[in-house]
């Protein structure tokens, strides 16, 4: 199984590379401006980063080509499912109180994403300004006490975003989820 993590310049595209090749896929770190007919993966990993959705789309290179054209799994993390959301004609921007740090997220509907997590709420790591505010077509996942849509899943396609970190220490069963998404694919 490829698992390609897509670099939006996030701080922690490198950790994402390492949980993925620590569970035992292959994977690769590639630019966010690789045209989709070189990409070759199972699935893609849309990472988080410093651009602001509402104003800086273009930073986030061929993100929305990859969510049309891509036929496999795509996971999108904090501005990655951001611009998932605004793709299938959801609205993203500026969050009511940004959170960083560590936030308690709340587990809304069962899904093959939380599969072994025992509990209805686990910390989760938080770094973001923005948040998808409207996400037509998903299953709310999970929320936070200052963040509606922290975690969604499209109806159709295999999309799915979180706006948490999973791949940090920090973030309960963080793991566990990437690969849950990964084996759902």
């Amino acid at each position: 199984m490829k698992v390609y993590i897509v670099d939006n310049g996030g701080q922690w595209t490198h950790r994402e590379f390492r949980v993925v090749r620590d569970l035992g896929y292959d994977t690769k770190i590639i630019p966010n401006t690789t045209p989709i007919e070189e990409i070759d993966a199972d699935a893609l990993i849309l990472s988080g980063g410093a651009p602001r959705v509402a104003f800086e789309a273009p930073k986030l290179g061929n993100c929305t080509d990859y969510l049309e054209k891509f036929s496999g799994a795509i996971l999108g993390i904090c501005v990655g499912h951001q611009i998932m959301a605004i793709f299938h004609g959801g609205k993203a921007g500026p969050a009511t109180i940004p959170e960083y740090g560590l936030a308690k997220v709340r587990i809304l509907e069962t899904d093959e994403l939380f599969k072994g997590i025992e509990t209805k709420e686990f910390l989760a790591w938080e770094s973001h300004n923005d948040e998808v505010k409207e996400a037509p077509g998903f299953k709310i996942l999970a929320s936070s006490e200052n963040c509606k849509i922290q975690a969604m899943k499209h109806k159709e396609k295999k999309h799915y975003g979180l706006q948490f970190h999973p791949e940090v220490n920090n973030t309960e069963h963080g793991d566990l989820i990437i690969k849950n998404f990964i084996e759902s694919v």
